[in-house]
């Protein structure tokens, strides 16, 4: 067991443990600490607590110091001097006639590096860029090509929903999301409706995604044979939220509506599934 303290370096970013070196500290304090980037201001997202061993999947590292007016100042001071490299970097970049879009600029929080982050259709050629910079910066520079999501994150805005982005907003790390979710989901498969501002599928895909492979699993399929209170028949739809099957039933004429019953009012007959072709299924569903 070990005692730890949370930090975080960006605004919505992965939180990384530290030693606390007995420091009470509570959320939202600002400290400094190393890490593999050199020294660091962060944020405290978690104060001290006690972890498990196995928790801990890196050596950990002690805090340096609680931060000092002079630090807040200097983070402040490298805020600027981001805008400004911003600037020039993009100036740089259209000297060299890239195709590049910078995205952020970053500087350590003891002035050893500057990261460029930048997105790009393929591999780009930078190193002439990377010796135009240093020779202007004077220190070490790093450019890092990321992806559209990653894009989304740093430079934020609004959803299809109206919200701000959830990956800029509570979204520490970024969550698998696939075509089957919004399948399961019931969901307009067309990519417009799908798909967030940067391209990819919504992230928000996986916040359901739990709760309807739980019903899915209590709920007949399309194509199951049903024993209902009217009688057997064949599920034509399914409404998972609202628990309801539409089912046609054996007992009455092909011109007849399929019926709505709840889940629970159905039974699955053991004998298995019927394979209904695409067309005959639209027109069970739409004899209402």
């Amino acid at each position: 067991m070990a005692e730890v303290i949370g930090v975080r370096f960006k605004e919505v970013g992965k939180v990384y443990y530290f030693d606390p070196l007995d420091n009470k500290l509570s959320a939202g304090d600002m400290v400094i600490v190393e890490t593999a980037r050199g020294l660091e201001c962060g944020k405290v997202a978690t104060p001290n607590k006690t972890v498990s061993d196995e928790e801990l999947a890196y050596p950990l590292k002690p805090l340096i110091r609680i931060a000092t007016e002079n630090d807040l100042r200097h983070l402040e001071e490298n805020k600027l001097k981001e805008k400004e490299a911003y600037r020039i970097c993009e100036q740089k970049i259209a000297n060299h006639k890239l195709e590049m879009k910078l995205v952020s600029v970053e500087c350590t929080f003891d002035n050893s590096k500057i990261l460029f982050y930048f997105t790009a259709d393929g591999r780009v050629d930078f190193r002439a860029l990377v010796k135009d910079l240093a020779s202007v910066f004077r220190t070490r520079i790093e450019l890092r090509q990321i992806g559209v999501r990653d894009e989304a994150k740093m430079l934020g805005g609004l959803g299809v929903c109206g919200k701000p982005f959830c990956c800029a907003s509570f979204m520490g790390e970024f969550q698998p999301v696939s075509i089957k979710m919004a399948k399961e989901q019931g969901l307009s498969l067309s990519p417009v409706k799908i798909s967030g501002t940067c391209g990819r599928l919504m992230c928000c895909l996986k916040y359901e995604q739990d709760a309807y492979t739980d019903l899915l699993k209590k709920t007949p399929k399309v194509g199951a044979i049903v024993n209902t209170p009217d009688g057997k028949g064949l599920v034509v739809e399914n409404n998972l939220i609202a628990r309801t099957l539409k089912v046609k039933l054996n007992n009455t004429p092909p011109e007849a509506p399929a019926k709505t019953f709840n889940v629970k009012q159905c039974k699955i007959v053991k004998d298995g599934y019927i394979k209904v072709d695409k067309e005959e299924m639209e027109k069970l569903k739409g004899l209402e």
